[in-house]
């Protein structure tokens, strides 16, 4: 490829004006995500099959040992016909989740109320139970599972158990089964790559020069677009301060770490700044590096899949592809904003905004 076919068309593209540049289970999805340290009077927020449907669960008048509402959702209560059993929220779906902030405070009270709720919900019909151990609470861990329990996941700070009751195949989802990664493809007006050696990498990329990658975190509410994010990512391994443009592809790998499936993001990044102060704790030393270097490399020539990101790049600064933009979103099937990802032509900017 010739430098100068870059050179003309990425400055072209780079150097426009700053106006220019500027999730189904059909039982229960998973409850845990609500703060565990979240008052348990606090509206819990379950999770439709599709997406999220925060629902607001009060108590209400109790009825046979439960406070029943009539609508599918009610607090079990400890104090009235049935004195073992475990206070737990009665889901929309016939199922309960067992309150994590009301749990006995011994393992032999525990493991008579837990006897004692799981007969009960079972008499009463129920499905699904879910039952969140807190990190304080490991000790009931053997217990739940002699009783029937399976693991479903771990947190830093939790241990989640299921318990499917009815005689037929259980409907509660998995677990989640992807990670998501990210990388920025960041590129200066002197056709300069900023570029990252790893501290700990494979011995096949040893000593290569590859882009700034990292991890997306959902208990840090991460997205792609945003700090915190691929411009996060580029921030803390390089020092150097970025502007998201586009989301140029993205990779879906399964069975990666952990036996989870991997779906990697590769964003173009426009710097706002230049110097590089690297994260000596992951970075070996980091630098700009001429674009046509940058694309010799044996590590992006004889890899199939960092040629091809490669290529993608080069052809999006030479406008001959284009990429998804970042755009903010509100559903009322969600309840909440998010950032929907599309390509929009230069002339339907203004439609589709």
């Amino acid at each position: 490829m010739e430098g100068s076919l870059l050179v003309d068309s990425a400055a072209a593209s780079l150097g426009a004006t700053p106006a220019a540049r500027r999730r189904r289970a059909r039982f229960l999805s998973c409850p845990c995500s609500a703060s565990s340290d979240a008052p348990a009077t606090r509206a819990w927020t379950s999770y439709s099959s599709a997406c999220k449907m925060p629902r607001t669960v009060k108590p209400v008048s109790r009825v046979n040992g439960w406070r029943n509402g009539g609508n599918g959702h009610g607090w079990a209560t400890a104090r009235e016909e049935s004195s073992s059993v475990l206070e737990a929220l009665e889901d929309e779906y016939g199922g309960v989740v067992v309150d994590a902030h009301r749990l006995p405070s011994g393992t032999g009270e525990f493991a008579r109320s837990l006897a004692a709720s799981l007969s009960y919900w079972k008499s009463a019909g129920k499905k699904g139970v879910w039952l969140k151990l807190p990190l304080d609470r490991s000790e009931f861990i053997p217990l739940a599972v002699k009783e029937g329990f399976r693991y479903h996941h771990a947190e830093e700070s939790y241990l989640m158990l299921t318990y499917w009751i009815p005689d037929e195949p259980c409907l509660l989802p998995a677990n989640a089964s992807h990670q998501v990664g990210v990388g920025g493809f960041v590129i200066n007006d002197q056709m300069e790559v900023l570029v990252v050696q790893e501290k700990y990498s494979a011995s096949s990329s040893l000593g290569a020069w590859k882009l700034p990658t990292g991890f997306i975190h959902a208990v840090r509410s991460q997205t792609i677009r945003r700090i915190p994010g691929a411009v996060r990512e580029v921030k803390e391994e390089t020092g150097v301060d970025t502007e998201f443009m586009e989301l140029i592809a993205f990779r879906h790998a399964h069975n990666v770490a952990f036996q989870k499936s991997d779906l990697f993001f590769i964003c173009l990044l426009r710097p706002l700044s230049n110097e590089i102060k690297i994260d000596e704790a992951e970075i070996q030393a980091a630098k700009w590096m001429p674009l046509r270097e940058f694309m010799e490399q044996p590590l992006v020539q004889e890899d199939h899949m960092f040629r091809k990101i490669s290529d993608i790049c080069v052809q999006r600064l030479r406008r001959r592809y284009r990429g998804l933009t970042a755009h903010r979103v509100v559903s009322k099937f969600d309840a909440g904003a998010s950032t929907l990802y599309y390509s929009v032509a230069e002339h339907d900017r203004g439609y589709l905004s």
